[in-house]
């Protein structure tokens, strides 16, 4: 799977970046059929607690786009949440 990370208006740390790619080998395992997973990251306005946003997409060749937006008081949980969210549409779209 390949893993296409974005973060907007900000520089990714090294460890948030291995983070995001553990994750993403974990969602590999159990969906092989899925080609691409892209992470946009953004900080949103105004600051203040619960201000990380992650959107996550996963690209399934012949089937509809899977995409999830989180938001949480750190990076780490928003992808994390969005993932998991990520993860129950790809396993609902597996049994249909």
């Amino acid at each position: 799977m390949e893993v296409r990370i974005q973060a907007i208006h900000f520089e990714i740390s090294e460890r948030l970046t291995a983070f995001i790619n553990k994750k993403a080998q974990k969602l590999a395992r159990h969906f092989e059929n899925a080609t691409v997973l892209d992470v946009n990251l953004k900080v949103v306005k105004p600051e203040s607690a619960m201000n990380k946003e992650a959107v996550v997409k996963v690209i399934v060749p012949d089937k509809p786009d899977v995409v999830a937006t989180k938001t949480a008081d750190t990076f780490e949980e928003a992808v994390d949440v969005a993932l998991d969210a990520v993860a129950k549409q790809l396993e609902k779209s597996k049994d249909a």
